[in-house]
């Protein structure tokens, strides 16, 4: 949570929250190396969990040694972090979906286009569908910590 009695679901999930989130799926490894970025301080609850990410190519961080711990994250983002994860736990990430259905699929960073196109293959992500009932990816736009608890849900359905 965010607090000891809260949860925060409507709050936005930062990009720090969401390795540690993906750090203690994995048991809370300690890091082997020292953090690489200059923007997230040792003494912050996530700063071991983006060491490990990074030293595991699990996220490569902003450039310019930034990590932008406390910017909020992108649903692209999302599926870039998760693809790689779940790479590093030896996971096939080699399904892809077809992203053309999506009106908005131009607006995927390269990046991430592999990466979303996993994710949709995996029923991880599905897109979100306005009042006239097109569904569109929304890459960019970011999500809440309900939204992640869903998407974290679907990771590891679609994984048994």
């Amino acid at each position: 949570g965010t607090s000891s009695p809260q949860f925060s679901p409507s709050g936005a999930m930062t990009r720090a929250m969401l390795v540690t989130v993906l750090w203690r799926l994995d048991g809370r490894p300690a890091p082997k190396s020292s953090n690489p970025f200059q923007d997230v301080p040792a003494n912050q609850y996530y700063c071991d969990a983006v060491t490990w990410a990074s030293e595991n190519n699990i996220v490569a961080g902003m450039g310019q040694g930034r990590f932008a711990p406390d910017a909020s994250i992108t649903r692209e983002q999302i599926a870039a972090i998760l693809s790689r994860y779940a790479g590093f736990k030896g996971r096939d990430t080699a399904a892809r979906a077809d992203l053309t259905a999506f009106p908005d699929a131009d607006s995927v960073s390269s990046y991430a286009k592999n990466a979303m196109s996993w994710a949709v293959a995996e029923n991880i992500l599905a897109g979100s569908k306005t009042n006239d009932g097109t569904t569109y990816l929304q890459p960019r736009n970011t999500a809440t910590r309900e939204q992640v608890a869903q998407l974290m849900m679907q990771y590891i359905e679609a994984d048994k």
